[in-house]
């Protein structure tokens, strides 16, 4: 899998003659899609497509896909597994992710981007005994985000969503809000607060929601590097610490 994830990177950078795009600060080129595991109204354009590789905890690995087909739709698929670095056999997640958004409204100077999706790819690894990912899935999704220009950009999101594949052990609807904050021409930060209503039993979280930052970087060339911090507010009943997680993607237009 570490191998495979190289190759498809060295592939694009290499073979691609075409437009380099970014994520990340005020050069940035394309709309932010998620803040860590929660999506924003954020839509690739026409045109536009991505190949993301995740690292995250226990040697986990996940390779992802997307693609903007219309000025307001975008599709991808994922798939991941833990223990892929480190010894012993990678524990495969059980089932592909997919990703689907609509754009439904456009932000003009008074009204936010509204945004309509699915996406069942969770984030971390994926729990066998209550059929879930350690961060659930968003499913189905309603998000919506205001860009200002403050000092660069300032970017606000806010969202509902409903997992409809991950309910065995909480099956309420969730809702998250979240902040970006552009840092000079190739960075930006930003602050997620998931309240996890549908993630609050005494089983596995403490009930305070989820608190986590990050920063994007872009390396030129298509590439940003991501690295997230989470659950800062030490919710997780079955965890110690927050999470450390690293993302890389390569975004070209054709």
């Amino acid at each position: 899998m570490k191998t495979t994830l190289t190759a498809l990177f060295l592939v694009c950078v290499c073979t691609s003659t075409l437009l380099a795009q970014s994520t990340a600060g005020t050069n940035a080129t394309q709309e932010a899609r998620y803040l860590y595991n929660l999506p924003t109204a954020g839509l690739f354009k026409r045109g536009t497509y991505a190949i993301e590789g995740w690292a995250f905890s226990s040697g986990g690995v996940m390779l992802s896909a997307s693609v903007g087909i219309a000025d307001k739709f975008a599709f991808g698929a994922s798939y991941g597994a833990g223990n892929v670095i480190g010894s012993g056999a990678p524990s495969w997640n059980r089932l592909p992710g997919v990703m689907a958004r609509y754009r439904l409204l456009d932000e003009d100077l008074a009204t936010p981007a509204l945004t309509l999706g699915f996406d069942s790819q969770g984030r971390g690894n994926f729990i066998d005994s209550l059929n879930r990912f350690e961060r659930k899935a968003p499913g189905f999704f309603v998000a919506l985000s205001k860009n200002v220009e403050f000092l660069g950009f300032l970017t606000l999101h806010a969202g509902v969503n409903y997992s409809i594949l991950e309910r065995q052990d909480d099956p309420n609807a969730n809702a998250y809000l979240g902040v970006e904050k552009t840092i000079g021409a190739d960075l930006t930060i930003y602050l997620q607060y998931d309240a996890a209503f549908n993630d609050d039993r005494p089983t596995t979280t403490r009930g305070r929601g989820f608190l986590d930052i990050g920063a994007r970087w872009s390396l030129g060339s298509g590439i940003t590097l991501e690295l997230n911090l989470t659950n800062l507010n030490d919710n997780q009943t079955q965890v110690s610490s927050f999470g450390r997680n690293f993302r890389l993607e390569f975004v070209q237009s054709f």
